[in-house]
């Protein structure tokens, strides 16, 4: 199975499972290495979504308290914020209060933001921090912005269709 093939839990056993997701971490690391990322790699939100449903990965929410509020979140994520209201000030007690929560170092976590770009800083402070398999998730839970200034349409977790609710 390739990273961009799509899972069918009825499809796969307890095996393919375990090389899936050692397919999808190998290439993001190498990947990783390739583009010299400061963290253990990227994956698309749906080879996210996948690790975290074969429990290869911990989903971990880093956006605002209100984005989750009022944007929708994925059901069972953790959420750790990384910045906090809508001036998005850095949670000074982030890398603390994910020790806290998250205390195995090696385990694999792939972290949500709006668009991918403060969870890839998430995750290379993190891993400064000595977690070794922090991946950020491209495209963030809303993507990128189009040229009509608007988000959801350009990549991103809910483009995707994968699961999310809302308050």
């Amino acid at each position: 199975m390739t990273p961009n093939d799509a899972y069918s839990p009825a499809s796969v056993t307890s095996a393919d499972h375990i090389d899936d997701a050692a397919n999808l971490l190998s290439y993001a690391k190498a990947d990783a290495i390739q583009q010299q990322l400061p963290f253990a790699g990227s994956l698309t939100p749906v080879d996210a979504w996948r690790l975290v449903q074969i429990g290869a990965a911990s989903l971990v929410d880093v956006r605002t308290n209100e984005e989750r509020k009022f944007v929708g979140h994925v059901p069972g994520s953790q959420h750790i914020a990384w910045a906090t209201g809508t001036a998005l000030t850095r949670n000074p007690r982030f890398v603390k209060e994910f020790e806290s929560k998250l205390k195995d170092k090696t385990a694999v976590f792939v972290l949500l933001c709006r668009s991918g770009k403060r969870s890839a800083a998430a995750a290379e402070v993190l891993t400064k921090a000595g977690f070794v398999n922090v991946f950020n998730i491209t495209e963030g839970f809303e993507g990128e912005i189009n040229e009509n200034q608007q988000r959801g349409q350009i990549g991103g977790w809910r483009l995707h269709s994968l699961p999310w609710v809302q308050d």
